[in-house]
């Protein structure tokens, strides 16, 4: 049985899993070995096959937990006992400053994601579209209560945003004038202001 934890103490899925990440970020995932993910790990390739039962495993995780951390701090903001646009202005500024904060995780999944199986790429797609839909749900919420125009769909509002936040990987900058918070404050402005009546 492998051993769970190296000598700091950090959990070997999450070694294997920050190792992955860095490797695939950096050199991409097809020209990235899974020698060079165990070495960079500091573990065994039997390691990664009881954790991760491949290389494909270990990509789909990366973009899984991310979206895991999203999903479950939209469910925050949408149930939360606030106003409508305060709910949909905190989820839409969230979700920008939480794909900054996992740059690398979005990047590779932008790059890499057809290079999943069919099937879990057709997984990975149905956890991002329940996100969509939790999101488009918001917008249908202050659509109906007059709060938000219903002159575009609630479908293109939301493809309007996503479109936004899935281009961030590729002009992002830690070194640029404008903090995460003050990009994410941006972005979710610009929505609201699209929804106003």
């Amino acid at each position: 049985m492998p051993r769970t934890t190296d000598g700091d103490g950090v959990p070997v899925p999450q070694r294997l899993l920050a190792a992955a990440t860095r490797l695939f970020a950096g050199q991409g995932y097809d020209r990235t070995s899974v020698q060079e993910i165990v070495e960079a790990a500091g573990v065994t390739k039997g390691a990664l096959y009881h954790y991760f039962g491949s290389k494909e495993d270990l990509l789909q995780e990366i973009y899984a937990r991310m979206l895991r951390l999203q999903q479950d701090r939209l469910d925050g903001f949408a149930d939360a006992e606030a106003p409508v646009e305060r709910r949909l202005r905190d989820a839409a500024a969230d979700v920008v400053v939480t794909t900054i904060e996992n740059l690398d995780d979005a990047a590779i999944f932008q790059r890499s994601m057809h290079q999943l199986s069919p099937e879990k790429n057709k997984q990975v797609r149905a956890e991002r579209r329940r996100y969509h839909e939790r999101f488009r749900a918001l917008v249908e919420e202050g659509q109906a209560a007059g709060v938000f125009s219903t002159a575009t769909p609630a479908d293109l509002v939301v493809d309007y945003h996503f479109g936004s936040v899935h281009h961030l990987p590729t002009w992002y900058r830690a070194d640029g004038p404008l903090t995460p918070q003050e990009i994410a404050d941006h972005l979710a402005d610009l929505l609201l202001r699209a929804l106003r009546p």
